[in-house]
């Protein structure tokens, strides 16, 4: 299925965070090139169980669905599918990890 979305940060420090990397940076390109994918098709990821979504999202950004991107062997970016209304798809980046060991970390593998 493949759906268009419009990107969003899921709160203005990582829009940020993100705006401030500079331009040569390989994971800020990853990013640009993922906000790219799913700009495309919302569903571009790979959905995370909804056990496995830490309480920390759900808590801050009263999300139910959680999905995963690498951005580079070790790098992921994860976000979340919402439909404020009947017509547009958001994907909303709830945050990026430049190695695995915080994404593990976060998700307590």
């Amino acid at each position: 299925m493949i759906k268009p979305s419009k990107v969003i940060f899921a709160d203005e420090k990582l829009e940020k965070a993100f705006l401030g990397m500079d331009e040569n940076d390989p994971l800020k390109k990853s990013i640009r090139k993922s906000i790219d994918r799913l700009k495309s098709n919302a569903f571009s990821g790979e959905p995370i169980s909804k056990r496995l979504i830490p309480a920390e999202y759900t808590r801050k950004y009263h999300i139910d669905n959680l999905w995963i991107m690498d951005l580079s062997k070790e790098a992921r970016l994860v976000y979340s599918v919402m439909t404020p209304n009947k017509v547009e798809i958001l994907s909303v980046i709830i945050e990026y990890f430049d190695n695995h060991k915080d994404y593990e970390k976060r998700f307590k593998y």
